[in-house]
């Protein structure tokens, strides 16, 4: 056995890495800025100077209801993605050009799609479902689908294996430019905090959130918004940007601190209602689960913003969470950063969402680690 391609399509960069069995990192590549062209140079070259590979694993944002696993790529399964490319405008036509380019530098290599939506596909109907008439669900696949699956189920997954603990009930928080959570009860996602699109729940860098529906109705029939600002304001306008409005309309947290400590009544606020909606979603989270063993913090503000860390466990001692400030501060790559007597674990856990594509590329095509 040699190793995974792994190909992670953002909505503006490109991430490739292949890696061995043990999960180790053998070649790389980055593209920052990725014009969605499988025939880009750089991409091409790094193919072809690839050999030995078992299979490429490729990330898609949206699997919708016909998606629910891992799923080798063909013809139909690349037009049933292409049919969901309204529910991920952004993702879904780089996820494509991404299995284009490796189809075409390395054909007869197996392609596996691996879906964020996929690990949320199981979820109970209670969390599921939307309070909508029955007719809407029906005709237009309506429900919570759920996102950032990939990387819930590593960080959960992997907590469990650090507390080495059966049936644990993990909240893993990704906390990014994009941020979400998920309840995990012995593996399996119960509940999540995204729904049939990536603009439910936290707050997010330029993403609203939960913003309260009757709102947005009163800004389309009374605020003069037409459908394409209201959409452009939620997706990237809101969040952090919004609130902190600074100069450059930047949503980027580190400087919404940096705003905040040199005394922007703006972006204190700003902090104050991203870390409010976060404990309060945690809090909702345990309870989907009836309580709480082991809360996870991952992707980039999750693994290196200890203020965001410390703020949302102040608010949550109720649940057995506490955290040691020395070790929360210190805190680099795989870390528990629990207080000695606290009841609940509270762990970092470096994203890797590639070594869970791996995973799942080697269990569909039956390859033993």
């Amino acid at each position: 056995m040699t190793g995974v391609l792994v190909v992670n399509a953002g909505s503006s960069s490109l991430k490739l890495s292949v890696l061995g069995p043990g999960g180790e990192v053998t070649a790389s590549l980055d593209i920052d800025a990725w014009d969605g062209s499988p025939d880009h140079a750089d991409l091409g070259d790094f193919l072809r100077g690839q050999g030995g590979l078992d299979a490429a694993g490729h990330r898609v944002v949206h699997g919708g209801s016909k998606f629910t696993g891992a799923t080798v790529v063909d013809d139909a399964v690349i037009a049933g993605i292409a049919d969901l490319t309204d529910l991920a405008p952004l993702h879904q036509p780089r996820a494509l050009a991404g299995i284009k380019a490796v189809r075409a530098a390395l054909p007869g290599l197996p392609n596996i799609a691996c879906f964020d939506t996929a690990f949320h596909a199981g979820m109970p109907a209670a969390a599921a479902s939307y309070a909508l008439p029955a007719a809407w669900a029906a005709r237009f696949s309506l429900r919570r689908y759920g996102f950032h699956g990939l990387s819930h189920q590593y960080a959960s997954a992997r907590c469990a294996a650090l507390l080495s603990r059966p049936g644990l009930r993990v909240v893993t928080c990704h906390l990014g430019a994009g941020a979400s959570l998920a309840a995990v009860r012995d593996g399996a996602s119960v509940d999540t905090t995204m729904g049939f699109t990536p603009l439910e729940g936290l707050v997010m860098a330029t993403r609203s959130g939960s913003v309260d529906p009757g709102l947005l109705v009163w800004l389309l029939q009374h605020g003069g918004l037409g459908v394409d600002e209201l959409s452009n304001g939620l997706e990237h306008e809101a969040g952090l940007a919004g609130l902190a409005a600074l100069p450059d309309g930047s949503g980027d947290i580190r400087e919404v601190h940096a705003a905040a400590d040199a005394g922007s009544p703006a972006a204190r606020l700003a902090i104050d209602v991203y870390t409010h909606r976060l404990r309060r979603e945690i809090a909702a989270m345990a309870a989907a689960m009836n309580g709480l063993d082991a809360l996870v913090f991952t992707g980039g503000i999750g693994e290196h913003d200890a203020q965001v860390r410390a703020e949302a466990a102040a608010g949550l001692g109720f649940l057995g969470v506490a955290i040691d400030q020395a070790r929360n501060s210190a805190a680099n790559a795989d870390a528990d950063i629990s207080a000695p007597a606290a009841a609940v674990r509270t762990l970092v856990i470096t994203a890797r969402e590639d070594v869970e594509i791996a995973r799942q590329v080697r269990a569909v095509l039956g390859l033993t680690a």
